[in-house]
């Protein structure tokens, strides 16, 4: 098997990966706050405090995929013809 078989297989196989992640789970944790929905900071003695709502999230927690919004959009596309 040659190099840029090989390299098109690794490549393929990863974004099929990608598409059935994306199919699965098309919501992921945010990365800002770590699906918590706001930063956590701690106050003069060490403890835990809530501190403002993530503005990544808008305090869920959660993203909507890159893949997943992509596919979203292109099936609008195709159903309405419109964005």
């Amino acid at each position: 098997m040659t190099l840029p078989v090989l390299a098109i297989a690794c490549l393929l196989l990863v974004t099929l990966g990608y598409v059935g992640v994306c199919a699965v789970q098309p919501f992921a944790t945010c990365r800002h706050c770590h699906g918590f929905g706001f930063a956590t900071t701690t106050d003069r003695k060490g403890r835990p405090k809530r501190g403002k709502t993530c503005r990544r999230c808008k305090g869920h927690g959660v993203h909507i995929r890159r893949g997943r919004r992509a596919y979203n959009i292109a099936r609008g596309i195709h159903r309405d013809g419109t964005r």
